[in-house]
């Protein structure tokens, strides 16, 4: 993959540019005075004391700021390189990001959007296409020449995700950016599955990056955040001014948990990311695999793309058996396994392991057999073992 050459999200007294991993760390403390706390603290208040017109910056009420929020938005603006005039914005969950990201289209504009991405992402914008609040084209956001095509009429909005959740396809993003912008839209990259420290969609032409922070941001399975982040100072006006109006804050204890939690996420990503490649390879392998989708895979179609814009291949893996056509098979190992957890969501500790269109509004383009794994922290020998096993028929 790409060097991890440091990038400007921070220096210390030496004026050395932080690495990601040091900013993850770093950022977000509070003044080194003496007898102050290493950590933010956790504030639990709906209100704070003021008099007269509040003034730029104040704290009115909790809806509009909270002092628990703040670490964590600076630690991701940081991460995502969102300069002086921009920065990040924590949301309820990661649908709410998303949410607030689709109402920056006008009523009646036209979004362009992937056929296979996220399902509850799918299935909003599907409702806002059949409400007649937007005018949705779905494309295969890993056919450059296809995601060009659609947006020559123009559009409001490029709505990309890349990887894409569950099939792994990777989108050839300065390219898309390039038309999306050149087609006068808003260009939005959904990060969730690379995080910052894998790939920086702001870098590669994006307006806007969203992040479930459920998922590896946080780590721990714990908490339900999402958030945006963009360069552009009315673009982050316009999502924290829908933040406020519409409600869809983050709880400040659940804002701590994340903060907390990411502090670890360059050790995670980096341990999970070299489980799901060694996993990917062995996997590729076995007789009873028919398929594996990892960007780390020499044979993977996006494996070029993501050497040139990722720093890694991310932690999660999808496989598909031999003969499955109806997901029986898949199924059925899913019930032989015994370290790896049947749930769904990704990026904690803990492996999970699921088979996608279990769900009613998974996207038909995802094979009814495939298997999504999102590989934690345990040793890669007892995982492999879990899995190897229940190929072989749980013998």
């Amino acid at each position: 993959m790409a060097d991890g050459t440091p990038h400007p999200t921070g220096a210390g007294a030496s004026g050395r540019p932080w690495s990601p991993a040091t900013t993850v760390v770093a950022a977000g403390r509070p003044p080194r005075t003496p007898d102050a706390p290493v950590n933010p603290p956790l504030v639990l208040s709906s209100t704070f004391v003021g008099a007269g017109k509040p003034g730029p910056g104040a704290r009115t009420y909790a809806r509009s700021s909270n002092a628990s929020w703040e670490p964590l938005e600076e630690v991701l603006a940081t991460l995502e390189g969102t300069g002086e005039d921009g920065g990040a914005l924590a949301f309820a969950s990661g649908m709410a990001a998303v949410s607030a990201v689709l109402a920056l289209v006008p009523l009646g504009g036209r979004v362009v959007a992937p056929r296979s991405a996220y399902n509850t992402s799918v299935e909003l914008l599907e409702q806002l296409d059949a409400d007649g609040r937007a005018r949705v084209t779905f494309v295969d956001v890993a056919d450059t020449a296809e995601v060009e095509s659609a947006l020559a009429g123009g559009a409001d909005l490029l709505w990309l995700e890349s990887p894409t959740n569950p099939l792994l396809e990777v989108a050839d993003l300065p390219a898309c950016a390039a038309a999306g912008r050149g087609a006068g839209a808003v260009v939005a990259v959904d990060g969730t599955f690379a995080t910052p420290l894998v790939q920086q969609p702001l870098a590669l032409g994006a307006d806007v990056v969203v992040h479930s922070v459920t998922k590896l941001l946080s780590g721990h399975s714990d908490v339900l955040l999402g958030a945006v982040a963009t360069s552009d100072a009315a673009l982050l006006q316009r999502l924290s001014t829908h933040r406020r109006v519409h409600g869809a804050i983050p709880g400040p204890f659940e804002a701590w948990l994340a903060l907390r939690g990411l502090r670890t996420l360059a050790l995670r990503v980096e341990r999970t990311g070299a489980t799901a490649a060694e996993l990917a390879r062995r996997l590729e392998r076995h007789p009873a695999v028919g398929r594996v989708r990892h960007p780390s895979l020499p044979s993977d179609p996006g494996h070029e793309r993501a050497r040139a814009q990722m720093r890694g291949a991310g932690s999660v893996l999808s496989l598909e058996l031999v003969g499955d056509d109806d997901g029986a098979l898949a199924a059925a190992l899913v019930d032989r396994l015994g370290l790896w957890t049947p749930a769904t969501s990704l990026g904690g500790v803990e492996s999970l392991v699921e088979r996608r269109r279990r769900h009613a509004n998974e996207p038909p383009t995802t094979p009814l057999g495939l298997l999504r794994l999102s590989c934690g922290l345990e040793d890669v020998e007892d995982l492999w073992a879990d899995l190897e096993q229940a190929l072989d028929g749980g013998a």
